[in-house]
């Protein structure tokens, strides 16, 4: 029974935390699109304690309340209680997957999903292999021409049409070692969370990632056990399989005897840092799960770090941000990518209106939730259009596909393009640096 589940996983003192002071409201996506009190934190919170105290019978108005949530986390930064919204959310998908039946074909995709690829680095180099021959090979311009990808929902055509090129080989075999050394003296020894789907499809920016790392100073080693961070999983119910993932990353990277581990991905960097949490209640390994934690900072952090500046080529284009919701109310980074954007000579940093407001891509949210994520999109691309600017910015590879897929959507393609922060960074590098 659901009922049973949610009594046996949520943390009742979290629930009872919640003051109801409706602070929270304002901050949240699904509460200002709909107006209803149950699509708020708040509303949430009351259900699901409804549910504890056995006052309420979880009904599917209630599945579809809990999974109608982004897991944006923007309201806990504005809750004067504290109160661990992202974590009460992901207790309640687990109860929930603990007893819901889905369709055969839902489980399909998950099991294939969650248990056989996402957690096996090779696999998904492989697929990206596969997938990399249908974007070379001349089959996706056939496929296309053809109207084949016409039987799929709008939002995966979307996708398909902005994907970036996939890569089959790791981001070792294309550096050619798994420690890079510094440029420079060295000033401390990190380790590159390269991520699972950043690996296959954005490996470009990783690899950008560790050139500016290494150009700041630092040795980088790649982990060769790391695997998936684990945050899809959380975030869909699969806490167990987040945790199998997380101590292999733990002890991946205990090995590597790194000082600092660099995530380039607000998503996966959130969950990283809060292994802690997902282990609090393992004794074998909640002192590994604390250090680990303690250790994982975003790649703008540690490039605002060095004592010296970095040295970029001019840039005379007007620049925006829009801000990862994990990395800003996850990992708490907010200042440093605008800072780093704001060092760039001759580039205009133009701010974004509710920069801060989540895009509607939120892991595989803009999939299973197309109207919300369409609509929480248009509106941002509104926001973006009205600032002029020549280059969009984000730090966190979902939110990446969900602005390239807002500007080809408000036919901004003339005029504007979406970039990883790393990669942009890595545009304006003085080249004599390289």
């Amino acid at each position: 029974m659901l009922k049973e589940a949610l009594q046996k996983n949520l943390d009742y003192e979290e629930l009872a935390n919640c003051m109801r002071c409706g602070f929270c409201q304002p901050a949240c996506p699904t509460f200002r699109e709909t107006g209803y009190e149950a699509a708020s934190p708040r509303g949430r919170i009351a259900l699901m304690k409804a549910v504890a105290d056995g006052v309420m019978e979880p009904d599917q108005d209630f599945v579809d309340q809990m999974n109608l949530c982004l897991g944006c986390r923007a309201c806990e930064p504005v809750c004067p209680a504290g109160v661990p919204y992202g974590q009460l959310i992901e207790q309640t998908r687990e109860a929930i997957e603990q007893v819901q039946e889905h369709p055969w074909y839902v489980r399909l995709v998950r099991k294939t999903a969650f248990t056989h690829l996402f957690p096996h680095q090779r696999r998904l180099n492989l697929l990206g292999g596969l997938l990399g021959f249908y974007q070379r090979s001349g089959l996706q311009t056939a496929v296309r021409k053809l109207g084949v990808l016409n039987i799929l929902p709008k939002q995966m055509r979307e996708m398909e049409a902005i994907m970036p090129d996939a890569s089959a080989k790791s981001l070792t075999d294309r550096l050619g070692a798994t420690v890079i050394p510094a440029v420079g003296e060295r000033k401390r020894r990190v380790g590159m969370f390269h991520g699972c789907i950043m690996d296959v499809l954005f490996q470009d920016t990783n690899i950008n990632t560790v050139r500016l790392l290494a150009e700041a100073g630092c040795e980088v080693v790649i982990a060769p056990d790391q695997v998936c961070c684990g945050a899809l999983h959380a975030h869909s119910g699969e806490r167990e399989a987040a945790k199998s993932l997380a101590r292999k990353n733990i002890a991946g990277f205990q090995e590597a005897e790194v000082d600092l581990i660099i995530s380039n991905a607000g998503g996966c960097g959130a969950l990283l840092q809060e292994y802690d949490h997902l282990l609090h209640d393992d004794p074998e390994w909640q002192e590994q799960a604390k250090w680990f934690a303690a250790r994982v900072k975003d790649v703008s952090e540690v490039l605002t770090m060095s004592a010296e500046p970095q040295a970029w080529d001019p840039l005379p284009q007007r620049v925006t941000y829009q801000s990862s919701c994990h990395l800003r109310n996850g990992m708490k980074v907010t200042k440093e990518p605008v800072n780093l954007l704001q060092s760039i000579p001759g580039a205009t940093y133009v701010p974004l209106k509710e920069g801060d407001r989540c895009c509607g891509s939120a892991g595989i949210y803009n999939l299973v939730q197309p109207e919300m994520a369409g609509s929480l999109l248009d509106e941002k691309m509104g926001h973006v259009a009205a600032t002029q600017a020549d280059i969009l910015v984000t730090s966190n590879p979902g939110c990446l596909l969900q602005m390239k897929a807002g500007i080809k959507r408000a036919g901004l393609e003339d005029r504007m393009e979406a970039v990883h922060l790393v990669d942009l960074l890595a545009r304006v590098q003085k080249k004599e640096a390289n």
